[in-house]
């Protein structure tokens, strides 16, 4: 009798982390100390920083064309390959072949990657990045998980460990460290308790929060009109500014919006009038996105964006599967021999659980970053200023400054 993995649950809200929630499961690696790996050297114009970052770029817009329907859309591409690639630790032969393909690297060198990229994150008193991961597996007999891939795990994304009777306790448990990663912003990841084939979760947690760099005053906001994807006009709050990043590329312009200290930006992509955003996202790849934003100028932008807020989750497994990843989610072809095993059984991908939040006002977003530059020059005139006015489905990311890394890449089709 075949069983069931339940391998992914990628969860993440922007905000900020709460404190910590006590347990019924204990953490098996509490106490076991990550092994002294240094952080490799990543930089944008190097090889090892910048077709990582286009890799995952692409990847994720990948995975964007597929899953954009027509409404208010948001993943976090660094969410997604970070659990992705905890998993394919797990993961051996074709099964682990596929999945590399997909991503366009490595996974020992994305595990290098990723735990840099972590490291050199910025984190202060106004933005806040937090990255947490967990596994939880089920407490049976002739489940037996390898010490090495928890290892893994724990030396290059500090996984937390928990092992646990998969009941209504362990329903619980799982609810509550998601309710803490998130500040309580997802109170509830599973309704019911696991299933009763599944034997074990993968969970990312990530969380953003920042304040603009300049937060916007009150009569910076005003009233105006906002027409989504359907043709419906609704009026809604606009916020106006003057931002010093103009972003001009084959079908559309924007703009980028700074955070506290220039750490991470908000860019905004409007495509042109009469090309919609789907077609606008399909003619993208991830080294066209990631110049535009390199690239952008530092003309005066005149910009207005609606306040917004939303939450999107989608089940993943059809779409990794369509993008070729496939042994991994079949129980007779699935390899995840360097995961463990399973007595009576074998190990695969049952479902991947995808959640966003994100909250866009005055004071800033929970998450982001943008930088502002004023230039000047003494012998040319002044260029008019840029317009850019977020009045219409639009494409946006935050990132950060340093590396480009679309940390969260969505669209909004409706503001109100």
């Amino acid at each position: 009798m075949r069983k069931t993995i339940l391998l992914l649950v990628l969860l993440l809200t922007l905000t900020a982390c709460s404190g910590n929630t006590n347990l019924a499961a204990a953490n098996l690696m509490a106490g076991i100390d990550r092994n002294n790996i240094a952080p490799i050297a990543i930089d944008s114009s190097q090889e090892n920083g910048a077709d990582k970052t286009t890799a995952i770029a692409d990847f994720s817009l990948a995975i964007f064309e597929k899953i954009h329907e027509g409404k208010n859309t948001l993943i976090s591409p660094l969410s997604i390959i970070s659990a992705l690639s905890m998993t394919a630790n797990g993961a051996d032969r074709e099964t682990l072949s596929q999945m590399e393909k997909v991503f366009g690297a490595d996974i020992s060198s994305l595990n290098d990657y990723l735990y840099a990229y972590k490291t050199y994150l910025p984190t202060a008193e106004k933005y806040k990045v937090s990255l947490a991961n967990s596994i939880w597996f089920k407490d049976q007999e002739s489940l037996q998980i390898k010490k090495e891939f928890l290892q893994k795990n724990k030396n290059y994304y500090d996984a937390e460990v928990y092992q646990a009777p998969f009941d209504d306790g362990t329903k619980n448990d799982i609810n509550a460290w998601v309710n803490e990663k998130t500040a309580g912003q997802i109170k509830k990841l599973l309704e019911e308790k696991p299933p009763a084939d599944a034997v074990m979760y993968l969970i990312n947690a990530l969380s953003f929060d920042a304040e603009w760099l300049n937060i916007y005053k009150n009569t910076s906001v005003r009233q105006g009109e906002f027409t989504a994807q359907d043709g419906d006009k609704k009026t809604v709050d606009f916020m106006h500014s003057t931002e010093y990043g103009y972003i001009e590329m084959p079908g559309a312009i924007g703009f980028s919006k700074p955070y506290a200290d220039n750490q991470y930006s908000f860019v905004a992509l409007l495509p042109d009038q009469g090309l919609a955003v789907p077609d606008f996202i399909a003619s993208l790849d991830g080294k066209v996105l990631i110049d535009a934003v390199r690239n952008q100028r530092g003309d005066q932008v005149y910009a207005s964006m609606p306040k917004f807020s939303f939450e999107y989750s989608k089940e993943l497994s059809e779409i990794l599967q369509e993008l070729g990843i496939k042994d991994a989610f079949d129980g007779e072809l699935a390899d995840f021999s360097s995961l463990g095993q399973l007595g009576d059984g074998n190990i695969f991908i049952s479902r991947v659980i995808h959640k966003t939040k994100i909250e866009v006002d005055e004071k800033g977003t929970k998450a982001g970053a943008v930088t502002a530059v004023e230039m000047s020059g003494s012998s040319a005139a002044p260029a008019e200023p840029k317009r850019v006015n977020l009045d219409r489905p639009f494409f946006f990311m935050i990132l950060d400054n340093q590396f480009s890394l679309p940390i969260f890449m969505g669209v909004l089709n409706d503001a109100g």
